[in-house]
This record gives structure tokens, sequence and C-alpha cells, in this order.
């Protein structure tokens, strides 16, 4: 069977871009995301054409036993799972307090904190019954700093640092490697940041700010990731921040950056 890299959130930025990269390591790519099967489809077709194996699956983070489901299935029909990205967000864009609702708090906590949860209550015990395994995180500077607006999405992503390092405090000494990754950036994402910026500013970001890697490249995020998933043991890294040369890092800014 095939050693699995299963990615939890894989949009054309980082996530499908970190399956794509262990694809060419040898490693079979499981890509789940919650939307948009033929963006999947073009994702694993991508990875096929270019001598990789790929796997799409469409998963909503939220819906009970969906994750717990999926990690089975994958190590029974699949192979085992070496290296877990979770890569799924919370951002609900800037709320004012009185404008989240319970329901956007608690949906956020859910994708990025409790998402991760449930997936470590599977996986961890695969890995450490091997030996060996490793869940990458992809975080943000909500992780670490709160803003004006951020109440949800800063709340969970925080609480989802702590959890990690309760995860490695449990089982680092039983062979399984966490690492908490902030990318403290602007990432070149068309599926997220694209979007949310239409194609007209989308493409005047990429040609100003982009074009002087001032924008955080999926592709060297890919490698970064590679990188700390074949790590020795005797240096392990539990967490590490990635930004592009010109910003500023997370605790030299008094304020969120806006585009």
């Amino acid at each position: 069977m095939d050693k699995v890299c299963l990615v939890v959130g894989a949009g054309a930025g980082i996530g499908g871009t970190v399956g794509a990269r262990f694809a060419t390591g040898g490693y079979h790519a499981v890509l789940c995301r919650r939307s948009d099967a033929k963006g999947l489809k073009r994702l694993v077709s991508d990875i096929e054409a270019a001598g990789g194996k790929a796997t799409g699956r469409l998963l909503n983070i939220v819906e009970p036993e969906t994750i717990e489901s999926l990690i089975a299935e994958v190590e029974q029909d699949v192979g085992p799972i070496h290296t877990l990205v979770f890569n799924i967000g919370a951002q609900v864009g800037d709320r004012a307090l009185s404008e989240t609702s319970h329901k956007v708090f608690e949906r956020s906590w859910r994708m990025a904190t409790f998402g991760l949860f449930r997936a470590a209550q599977v996986v961890c015990p695969l890995m450490s019954g091997r030996g060996s395994g490793t869940i990458l995180v992809t975080a943000s500077t909500a992780a670490m700093r709160g803003n004006p607006g951020q109440h949800a999405h800063a709340s969970a992503m925080a609480a989802r640092r702590m959890l990690c390092q309760s995860l490695n405090a449990e089982f680092a000494s039983q062979g399984v490697h966490i690492a908490h990754i902030v990318v403290d950036g602007t990432v070149d994402a068309p599926d997220t940041l694209g979007k949310m910026l239409g194609p007209e500013r989308f493409a005047e970001l990429r040609a100003t700010k982009g074009a002087e890697d001032g924008l955080i490249l999926p592709e060297q995020v890919a490698e970064t990731y590679w990188h700390v998933a074949h790590q020795h043991r005797s240096a392990w890294t539990h967490e590490l921040d990635l930004r592009a040369w010109s910003d500023q890092a997370w605790w030299n800014h008094q304020t969120a950056t806006r585009i």
C-alpha cells in the first residue's frame, strides 16, 4: 500500500501545492476540501499528469464523523497516513463583537480547533502505534495576535496553537511529530486571496508586490512543509513562522495589515 499525505483543506494555494509536493516525493496525496469539485478534480489531474498519485474527496470538517470516517477509509483502502496536513482556516471576515453571532463564533472553533482535535484523536494512535508520523498544522498571524474584528478567528486559531503543544507533549515521545506553522503574511493563493480581492485587484497585487517576492509563494511553503515532515527526530521543529522578506514580523505590528 502507498504511503499517504492527507491534506485537509486542499485549495489551489498552500494545501493543494503541499499535496503536489508530497506526491512528487513518492506519496499518495489524498486531497480534501469542503466544496468546488471541479477545482479538486483539477488538482488531482495535475498531480497525475506529473506522474504522481492522488485522490480527491469533498469533506465538510464540521459535520459529525466526517474526518473520522475519512481517516479510517484512507488507512484501509489507500495506505498508512505518514503526514497529515491540517490546512483549515477559520476566517469569517472582520466582525465587530456585536456582529459576531454565537453561531459564527462556534463555527470558527469547530473548523479550526475541534476539527484538528477530532482528526488527532483518530490519527495519533495510528501513528504512535507505528512509531512515526507527522502532523503539519497551517496557522495564521491570528494564532499569535488578536486584532479588532477577529474575535472568532483569533480565539479559534490561538486555541489550536495550544492544542498542538498539548499533542506534542503527549505524542512526541511516541514518535509523532506535530508542527505548528504560522504563515505570517499574504499568500499568493487564487482560491482565497484571489476570490477575496477579485480578478483585477489580485492581478494588480501579483504584478506589484508579487513581482518583488512580497507575496508568500505556495511552492516555497510546500518545500518547508516537506523539510519539516522529514526532519531527524534529534532536531524536530515544533513551531515556525513564514513571511516574505519585505514584511514585518507579527510582533512588530501594532495593528493588522490591510490589503
